[in-house]
């Protein structure tokens, strides 16, 4: 199919395509409806994903779908592992579909003649030199939306909003063995796991109010997850000092497969700006998402909007002077007080209004 345009695509579909999105895993989850379209709409498709080690470890059993591994922690002998595994190959379809300069590396390994990348305000760190094709302008989308831009680009219109990523049942066992389902189950995610993105972390204390709470009011089971970076159990640790009712702590005890276990598990899950509110989502569950750093019409939990406690745009006035409107779409708040914004109350309420939908 070399020297076929986008609208010739439309009529008739590529034999093979190729997908590149490294990271984050929230991301990865917003990817994965995106692929169900395309697997949809194009069943003799060949799809193959270049995709970052972590990230396989959650998707990596998608049916139908080839997935190439980069594993960045290998540094320069990334790529060419990367090369040896695309050596000889080509794809009628390159979507460059991250924004960031390792990507845009890994894409000159990739050989396709319609190179599609996003359009040129969101090209950032110069990825439109390398992409021949972009997809049309958006303005102030959420990030699931703007991936299904690459879908609208090729002329596929409707969507398959389904997610449904295989979790083995030796993961739904272990899920069983630590998370008995007797009772209600609140899920907490506390935190990023990133030091650097720290500035989205709800305070311990306050996580442990909202755990008193839940295990009071609805007799709640909490279980605390997330990874094992030492931020991430230091925050486990102090919530479970602080609260009366001690939570399942299983703070970098799951892999990821595990994690989605248990976070199918939940009655609701409670979780800031991280991959974990995401992998929510994609199991069909209530997110109670804290956002006051971040833009939730940008990277909150998709299906739980209305979930969401959001003090980000009162965060933005203090700290630029100016309404939501008249700043770039996206933009954050790195103060370390402003989840501060967020009272245990503003949750509390939140959960009730969950809970009280049955």
């Amino acid at each position: 199919m070399n020297g076929k345009s986008l609208e010739q695509l439309a009529v008739r579909p590529p034999d093979s395509v190729c997908l590149l999105r490294l990271s984050a895993l929230g991301d990865i989850t917003h990817m994965v409806p995106v692929v169900r379209t395309l697997q949809a709409h194009w069943p003799d498709t060949r799809i193959t994903w270049i995709i970052g080690k972590l990230e396989y470890s959650m998707v990596g059993d998608l049916p139908g779908i080839e997935f190439v591994v980069f594993d960045k922690g290998k540094g320069w002998q990334a790529y060419g592992d990367l090369r040896r595994a695309l050596r000889g190959r080509s794809f009628d379809l390159f979507l460059h579909m991250q924004v960031s300069l390792r990507a845009s590396l890994v894409s000159l390994l990739v050989r396709a003649p319609i190179r599609l990348g996003f359009d040129r305000e969101r090209a950032k760190d110069a990825q439109w030199l390398f992409t021949n094709q972009h997809i049309d302008a958006r303005q102030r989308q959420h990030v699931l939306d703007g991936f299904f831009g690459f879908a609208e680009a090729l002329g596929i219109r409707e969507r398959v909003m389904r997610w449904d990523i295989p979790i083995p049942e030796a993961a739904r066992r272990f899920a069983a063995e630590q998370v008995p389902t007797e009772r209600p189950v609140l899920v907490i995610s506390p935190c990023s796991s990133d030091r650097f993105r720290n500035f989205r972390n709800w305070p311990a204390e306050r996580y442990a109010r909202v755990v008193d709470y839940a295990a009071e009011r609805y007799g709640m089971q909490v279980v605390l997850t997330g990874g094992p970076s030492e931020l991430e159990r230091e925050y486990g640790e102090a919530i479970c000092a602080r609260a009366r009712h001690t939570p399942i702590n299983l703070i970098g005890a799951t892999n990821l497969k595990q994690l989605l276990a248990v976070l199918e598990r939940a009655r609701v899950i409670l979780s800031p700006d991280s991959g974990p509110a995401h992998m929510g989502t994609a199991v069909d569950r209530p997110v109670i998402g804290l956002y006051a750093t971040s833009n939730t019409l940008r990277t909150g939990p998709y299906l739980s909007q209305r979930w969401v406690v959001d003090r980000y745009p009162e965060a933005i006035r203090e700290k630029f002077g100016k309404e939501l409107e008249a700043l770039p779409w996206g933009i954050r708040v790195r103060d370390a007080e402003t989840m501060s914004r967020i009272h245990v109350a503003d949750v509390i309420a939140k959960l009730d209004a969950v809970m009280a939908e049955g």
